[in-house]
């Protein structure tokens, strides 16, 4: 027993204290502890030096977002905003953010930084959408943004965060489609793996939610085919495709040059009546309204021409007018029922004069837009046209050319209006196997003539003259043809661009035209014009020798941009009423369950 104590107590004594734990161990046990905590702390050092690793919840939040579908991110997205709004941390919407350059010239005052050089004494205050967001880890996040037609990349690094909202309040709210502003220093980016390809970019300091997209916008990878949407979310296409805002830009630089050249050439620019009495001023149907206050029917302007040659009789002797025109007729890839023309009317000058300005303004035009005078026109078909625009332009006499063609024969042209000559019509059509919808006039059945045999001819701009009178009830005689006005038209690519001619003053001539109008319409004709007894007045008073002319500026704007249909050069094309999906479309307010606000009441006593 004795010897079994004494066992006991000398194991005892060997034993340690491990401090920690409280028990007693063996020497080598001991350290065998000691040796791993000092392990696991060394560890714990290690990873306390060491920077943080990337969070993955804004990422994966973005991430699980891209593979919602366009409803779902609709709905989620205007929640998130809603949220914003009521707690404004950050306020979504706000009123104003102070901009003190824009992209482009942005990208043109600090091309020449090289690779790596900052200018962090230079504040630049910029805005744009975001179009792409890409992440490299928690402190540092790139976006691309675009506004005026252009990009530049947003460097953003916590590092460089001078804002009282942090870097990561800063962000995790931003996605594509929103608009954003910037503030921060130019500079230009130095990559590790390549440092002599640095990109132009603004430095951010601080980034601010100007106005969320609640919608999915399409990437830029795939774009925006599809033709419906393009046209009914014109503004979704502007935002994707290049292409339809550059078209838009071209127009505008189109019009600008019209208008700087008539105001150059001493013209005075006017408005007109968009509403009318009487539908005059060219052969076409009308849309018809109704002014209630008067009980009356008025009629949409189909062209202004009356109006500005009694502008001319008043003494306003060089005139014109840039506007929209209205037009109750097929839409087709040419012709919308809306559509812009420019018209002018000069005093003593003649179709001549006329031919020669058309010559000088549309040949300029073609230069300053396009930097040359040859251009490339595809049809729907696919036909190429190459089209020189430079002077002088062909001129074809109608009558003799249609002759020439079909081998016939005209009737004098002081006959071209008789009964005779429209028997002389049919026959010539069923022989050349050429189709005049009814009414089968006589006027009718001379232009389906003139498309099928010199327009189809018209691929470089052209002047087609001669028109007989009975074509043209606004026009002057010829002075040496009988039954002949003096008129062109000029056609680009077999299509009609410009309509002019020596403007008809005789108030008794004038009567008779309107009068043989009259009687097409009785015809059957409902584009044929009616009498105008106020502008016949006015020719009473007296209209000096003008010169009158009338461009298509869609059509132009189509040829200039190389567009075969019109659609694509209107910002808002016409589009019939979208079908009904069997589905109710909701708007964000009624997604977030915001009520209409009361509103006080307005009503009137009776």
């Amino acid at each position: 027993m004795a010897d079994a104590n004494t066992s006991l107590a000398q194991e005892t004594a060997n034993l340690h204290l491990d401090e920690v734990t409280g028990e007693r161990v063996s020497k080598s046990e001991l350290k065998k502890r000691q040796k791993q905590r000092q392990q696991e702390e060394k560890k714990k050092e290690r990873a306390a030096a060491a920077p943080p690793k990337p969070e993955k919840k804004a990422a994966s939040a973005e991430m699980d977002e891209s593979n919602l579908n366009p409803n779902q991110y609709f709905e989620i997205r205007s929640g998130r905003v809603n949220r914003m709004r009521e707690t404004k941390d950050p306020n979504p919407y706000p009123h104003k953010f102070q901009v003190n350059t824009d992209i482009p010239k942005f990208l043109a005052e600090y091309a020449d930084l090289k690779p790596g050089e900052q200018k962090k004494d230079v504040e630049i205050r910029v805005a744009g959408r975001v179009y792409t967001k890409r992440t490299s880890g928690s402190k540092l996040v790139f976006y691309d943004i675009r506004g005026a037609g252009t990009k530049v990349q947003i460097m953003c690094q916590a590092q460089e965060v001078k804002s009282d909202v942090s870097f990561e309040a800063q962000h995790e709210h931003l996605r594509r489609g929103d608009i954003i502003g910037i503030v921060g220093f130019p500079g230009r980016t130095s990559p590790k793996n390549r440092p002599n390809d640095g990109e132009l970019s603004v430095f951010a300091t601080e980034v601010t939610l100007l106005t969320p997209c609640l919608h999915q916008i399409p990437s830029e990878h795939f774009g925006l085919q599809d033709v419906e949407t393009r046209f009914r979310q014109r503004y979704l296409d502007l935002l994707i495709n290049d292409r339809s805002r550059k078209i838009l830009l071209t127009r505008a630089k189109i019009v600008s040059y019209i208008r700087n050249y008539f105001d150059s050439n001493g013209f005075v620019e006017v408005e007109t009546p968009m509403m009318n009495s009487i539908a005059g001023g060219a052969t076409a149907k009308p849309f018809i309204t109704h002014i209630n206050e008067y009980d009356t029917d008025m009629f949409m302007r189909i062209a202004p021409e009356l109006y500005l040659k009694m502008l001319v009789v008043g003494g306003i002797e060089r005139v014109y007018e840039l506007g929209k025109q209205f037009r109750n007729e097929g839409a087709d890839l040419t012709h919308n029922p809306e559509f812009t023309t420019c018209e002018f009317y000069e005093a003593y000058a003649d179709v001549y004069d006329v031919m020669d300005r058309t010559e000088e303004l549309v040949s300029g035009l073609v230069k300053e837009v396009t930097g040359g005078h040859k251009t490339t026109f595809h049809t729907q078909s696919g036909e190429t046209y190459d089209v020189d625009w430079s002077r002088p332009w062909k001129r074809i006499e109608m009558i003799p050319a249609l002759e020439e063609a079909t081998g016939e024969k005209f009737p004098p042209g002081d006959q071209l209006h008789t009964a005779e000559t429209n028997e002389f019509f049919k026959r010539l059509l069923k022989k050349v196997n050429v189709v005049c919808p009814p009414p089968e006039t006589n006027a009718r059945m001379l232009d389906k003539l003139v498309g099928e045999f010199i327009e189809e001819k018209c691929i470089n701009p052209t002047f087609i003259t001669g028109h007989p009178q009975m074509m043209s009830p606004l026009a002057k005689y010829h002075r040496s043809q009988a039954g002949i006005c003096e008129r062109f038209e000029a056609f680009v690519c077999k299509k009609e661009i410009v309509n002019a001619y020596t403007e008809l003053n005789d108030p008794f001539d004038q009567r008779l035209r309107f009068e043989e109008q009259a009687r097409q319409k009785a015809q059957g004709d409902d584009e044929a014009q009616m009498v105008d007894e106020n502008f016949c007045t006015a020719l009473e008073f007296g209209l000096p020798p003008t010169g009158g002319w009338g461009m298509g500026i869609d059509r132009m704007v189509m040829f200039l941009t190389d567009n075969y249909t019109i659609r694509e050069v209107l910002a808002f094309p016409f589009m019939k009423e979208e079908k009904n999906t069997g589905t109710d479309k909701q708007f964000a307010a009624e997604v977030v369950g915001i009520e209409p606000m009361p509103e006080e009441d307005v009503s009137v006593a009776h």
